[in-house]
């Protein structure tokens, strides 16, 4: 089955990094969520709609975005989706969907500051990243 997803969306806070182990190959995990503003019409009139996304990532990409990103960063986002499942303190059963990041390339940043090929992939799409 096939299992993919790519968004551009904007960082909505900066990225939180955690160290569950001293190897950064396997024991880093970034998470933060993104943005996504969709516009349809209506009629004679165009509505838009906000959509936001949390994201997790792994390893070496998961050391890299966290050293890079920030909040308001325009990202592309190539990954998978995965339904985390937990019970909570009541007993509750819980789920939440996410994104596990595979790639991740910078579009822009706030206020204009220029990208310089800061491309940060650990997929299938190797060192040349997502081109559009």
């Amino acid at each position: 089955m096939l299992n993919k997803v790519i968004i551009i969306g904007r960082l909505t806070d900066d990225p939180k990094t955690r160290h569950v182990s001293d190897n950064p190959d396997s024991g880093t995990i970034v998470e933060f969520s993104i943005a996504y503003n969709r516009r349809y019409p209506v009629g004679e009139e165009w509505k838009e709609e906000s959509h936001f996304f949390d994201v997790k990532a792994f390893g070496r990409l998961a050391q890299s975005l966290g050293e890079r990103l920030l909040k308001g960063y325009l990202v592309v986002l190539e990954g998978r989706l995965v339904q985390e499942k937990w019970t909570d303190r009541e007993g509750k059963h819980q789920t939440k969907v996410r994104i596990v990041a595979e790639s991740v390339k910078i579009i822009s940043k706030p206020k204009g500051e220029s990208v310089q090929e800061e491309d940060t992939t650990d997929g299938p799409f190797g060192d040349e990243g997502l081109n559009f």
